[in-house]
């Protein structure tokens, strides 16, 4: 089956994040089997019940344990939500030498790449163990990764995370980092100011000095990213009930990616501190932090035999990427990770996603050649 082919069976399955995705994970696992690889089965349900799967396919080996592989490649299964007006987002379409479907280019392209790659080398010839690693709920919090790696499911001394970086190698990126701020004051008239206390003015004061917690992280180079620092976002606030209400609560959604040489709390130490400044100017300043996720970052170092490896297979230098990936992760399980798939990763998550036809195929000779590097 060519690649192609592949990726037309693989965008067929509704697998956005909330729904579960046993039929692609069972699809992959049945491929992984064909070609003789041991596959494992990693169930858990999502906050919701949901039930989800990750599997592992290993290739036989007798000289090593199955827990220890030598490559990994990695991919998640489940996509963003689509636009109901895509009519056509799981029927693979191509024009113009691009292949269209929702996760053809994040990450279903990369996975039908591993496929391949896997049916067109002699496994049974490979003396050191090849892992196929295919994960769910990367896009809502990396979260099949995580229980993975808490389940220390396998080692792995290299790994390549598929994301859309059209074939350039990125061997470090920044983590993603999240976390609830709520903003407690108490309601009143409006006409009345002075007898209650406006959670969304403390809030505003609030997201004042975070502002100066960013520009405080400029200051902390790491020069491979662009921006070269640990960036601050608000995405989103919402407070009071009643244009004539004094607003009691203000809640807002504090984001930050942290650089890999910065510990991934530091943000969030920093803007606690502005937090505790205010609480003692104001008597009534009142708040709460909840943290929902910390991912550091991740760096493999620029002569590892991998990164090495891959810019001499692409041609290209490698480099750095500012959003999340599940490479944090597979250095939890002891790997040299770098971030490498088809597609650009301004055109994921968007009506119309598509892959290049000539990078899918590019990244199939890309791993056949990883494998035959690491494995043979």
């Amino acid at each position: 089956m060519t690649v192609e082919e592949t990726l037309r069976e693989l965008v067929r399955f509704n697998s956005v994040s909330a729904l579960p995705n046993k039929e692609i994970i069972s699809y992959t696992a049945e491929r992984a089997k064909k070609c003789g690889m041991s596959v494992r089965f990693y169930p858990y349900k999502d906050e919701r019940g949901v039930e989800k799967q990750n599997i592992v396919a290993v290739t036989p080996t007798a000289s090593s344990e199955v827990d220890d592989v030598e490559l990994a490649f990695v991919g998640h299964t489940d996509v963003v939500p689509f636009d109901p007006k895509w009519t056509e987002a799981l029927t693979l379409t191509e024009r113009d030498g691009k292949l269209y479907g929702r996760g053809a280019c994040d990450t279903k392209g990369f996975i039908a790449a591993t496929l391949t790659a896997i049916e067109e080398t002699d496994l049974e010839k490979l003396r050191r163990p090849l892992a196929l690693v295919f994960t769910a709920d990367e896009e809502v919090g990396c979260i099949g990764a995580k229980h993975l790696a808490q389940a220390k499911a396998f080692r792995a001394r290299y790994a390549v995370v598929g994301e859309p970086t059209s074939l350039q190698p990125m061997r470090a990126g920044k983590g993603y980092c999240l976390a609830e701020v709520i903003v407690r004051g108490r309601e009143g008239h409006s006409a009345h100011p002075e007898r209650g206390t406006s959670a969304i003015l403390h809030a505003a004061r609030f997201i004042r000095r975070i502002e100066d917690v960013s520009e405080q992280l400029k200051a902390e180079i790491h020069p491979a990213f662009d921006p070269p620092y640990t960036t601050i976002n608000i995405g989103t606030i919402r407070g009071g009930t009643a244009k004539n209400v004094i607003a009691g609560e203000c809640r807002f959604t504090l984001e930050w990616r942290p650089v890999p040489n910065t510990e991934a709390e530091r943000a969030l130490d920093l803007v606690r501190h502005e937090a505790e400044r205010l609480r003692e100017e104001d008597a009534n300043f009142d708040y709460e932090i909840a943290h929902a996720r910390i991912d550091a970052g991740m760096e493999t170092a620029a002569n590892s035999k991998l990164v090495r490896a891959l810019e001499e297979a692409t041609g290209k230098e490698s480099g750095t990427v500012a959003f999340g990936t599940e490479a944090p992760q597979l250095t939890e399980l002891g790997a040299e990770a770098v971030v490498l798939g088809p597609g650009d990763i301004r055109t994921a998550h968007r009506t119309g996603e598509f892959v290049p036809v000539e990078e899918l195929r590019n990244c199939v000779s890309i791993l056949k050649n990883l494998i035959e590097r690491f494995c043979l």
